[in-house]
């Protein structure tokens, strides 16, 4: 009861914080977004050009610095990795797909609903199915193998990545990218993103939050604990959003939404699939590789990748809805996914 306390508070914490960040100039519902900012990031760096999602965006940075700071002081911070890396790559690749088929990861899809958009309730049905489906390879016996213990600099690999692109959104040189238009434009000043961003972070590390672990728990243990964090941040975002008069329910001209309900539904199955099949969600995978886990860092990659992938072949939605690339793209990553669940369920089973 004890950690479930801590858990809850830490939801609030990041709900409140969230609608925050909206109010301080980040685009509506979009408080946290690791999708989307993961995406706004790779823009920044000119792995994509569209040029409305451009911005290195200092709340991912400081998730997963915040996450390294608290593990290193617990002596938490243990660099391994070495659990099918290339497969975590093309399951992280095909998350950042159906995440951006929905214009959003679990996180944001709470802080939608949180703020009335209805369209992420349909998001949150096809999120759950495709726990469900990943928890029945799970009780097959699906595994990705063990990891490793490695040399220290691996595990330091990608928070020092992150200070360099935190040196880089201050000194905003000619050779980066920031959006002038669209929800790339739309940002909380620097300094307010980064400490958020580095709370939110600790918050996680501490609590283990996790929003496909937590539906996962409930079906294999009946264990409530870290989904109550999620349900305390729709709680906090639900709160503030109508003190700052910023819940406006209904399915129409929702923020950065469209109201394709198939594909919103579709779009999620696979990043619930996808987050069973790696362990955690993108959040989560920001903070274990945090921790110095290099198989959640290169997950990062992936979600990196298939981000820009997705804006440089036309495969992400936009508030007009989904685009026929994007559709087939989303039903190849489920196939992917059904054959990686498949080939390493038989492995295990052997």
């Amino acid at each position: 009861m004890k950690n479930k306390g801590k858990v809850i508070g830490a939801g609030l914490l990041i709900g409140i914080a969230a609608v925050i960040l909206v109010y301080q100039g980040n685009p509506a519902n979009m408080g946290f977004c690791i999708a989307c900012f993961i995406r706004d990031t790779a823009g920044a760096v000119g792995i994509h050009r569209a040029d409305t999602v451009q911005y290195i965006r200092p709340e991912i940075i400081g998730l997963i610095l915040g996450a390294f700071i608290l593990a290193f002081l617990r002596k938490e911070f243990q660099p391994k990795g070495g659990s099918s890396p290339m497969t975590r790559f093309v399951l992280g690749f095909f998350v950042m797909i159906g995440a951006l088929m929905f214009l959003g990861c679990p996180l944001r899809m709470v802080l939608r609903i949180g703020g009335g958009d209805w369209n992420a309730i349909l998001g949150l049905v096809g999120f759950v199915i495709g726990i469900v489906i990943g928890v029945v390879f799970l009780k097959q016996g699906y595994s990705l193998r063990r990891t490793y213990t490695l040399p220290m600099i691996e595990g330091l690999a990608l928070p020092i990545t992150q200070v360099i692109l935190l040196v880089l959104v201050m000194a905003a040189p000619a050779f980066i990218f920031f959006s002038e238009s669209g929800p790339g434009s739309m940002r909380a000043p620097i300094f307010l993103t980064l400490i958020v961003g580095l709370v939110v972070g600790m918050a996680a590390q501490y609590t283990r939050l996790c929003m496909a672990g937590g539906i996962r728990d409930v079906l294999l243990f009946k264990d409530w604990t870290l989904l109550a964090g999620f349900i305390a941040i729709f709680v906090g975002a639900l709160v503030l959003n109508m003190i700052f008069g910023f819940f406006h329910p209904g399915f129409a001209e929702q923020p950065v939404a469209h109201t394709d309900g198939l594909w919103n539904m579709i779009g999620m199955v696979s990043v619930g699939f996808g987050s069973v099949l790696l362990g955690g969600c993108p959040m989560r995978q920001l903070i274990l590789a945090g921790e110095g886990n290099t198989d959640s860092a290169i997950t990062v990659v992936g979600l990196f990748v298939g981000g820009a992938f997705a804006h440089n072949f036309g495969l992400a939605s936009s508030p007009k809805g989904p685009t026929a690339n994007g559709q087939i793209a989303v039903i190849i990553g489920i196939i992917v996914m059904a054959v990686i669940a498949v080939m390493n369920t038989k492995k295990s089973a052997t």
